[in-house]
């Protein structure tokens, strides 16, 4: 509720609504049929849901801590595009984009279960583009941007992470979500 809070203060002379929907619950199929139902037909899905970021040290993993990491980074994607794609209008004019991380392509320590999951999206969206087509499906990878995500950080903490990192990006900074919603409609689950 606090995104479309937000993005609504940002854009106060735009059509902003928006719908929520726990992704954690293992009631997750039930619950995203139930948000799809009260949306209707749509043309594009953007999933960029995250959640506290699950680093752990491999030592300290467990069978559920990996299941537990992959609820909102793996499972609900897939289960938002196959329940999705029944309310998306037919056609190559339609499109779901799925959102990872930089951490799929550049490894960074503590971080292997994360890491298998965004890199884990790259082969779910190949396949939901043949499974799905003529709809488009895409995966996109935003690199780091100023969200929620990063609550979790002390603002120190962040501030120097923020400066590593953009250091080493070509905009010298990192994203900030006003820039991703002003040029493209996003639904934020």
């Amino acid at each position: 509720k606090s995104s479309i809070s937000s993005l609504q203060k940002s854009y106060p002379d735009g059509k902003i609504t928006g719908r929520t929907c726990d992704l954690s619950k293992d009631s997750l199929e039930d619950d995203v049929s139930a948000l799809f139902s009260k949306v209707g037909k749509v043309d594009h899905i953007i999933y960029t849901a995250g959640d506290s970021l699950a680093q752990m040290p491999l030592s300290s993993i467990t069978l559920p801590s990996i299941i537990a990491a992959g609820q909102i980074r793996f499972f609900a994607p897939l289960i938002v595009a196959k329940i999705g794609s029944k309310h998306l209008n037919p056609g190559p004019e339609s499109s779901i984009v799925l959102t990872t991380g930089a951490v799929a392509e550049r490894p960074h320590e503590g971080w292997s279960v994360i890491a298998s999951y965004a890199a884990g999206l790259y082969g779910m969206t190949r396949n939901l583009a043949l499974d799905l087509r003529p709809v488009r499906v895409n995966c996109v990878s935003p690199g780091a941007v100023d969200t929620e995500l990063w609550k979790g950080m002390g603002e120190d903490e962040k501030k120097m992470m923020f400066e590593r990192i953009g250091g080493n990006v070509l905009t010298g900074r990192v994203g900030r979500r006003e820039c991703l919603f002003r040029f493209c409609f996003c639904v934020e689950w």
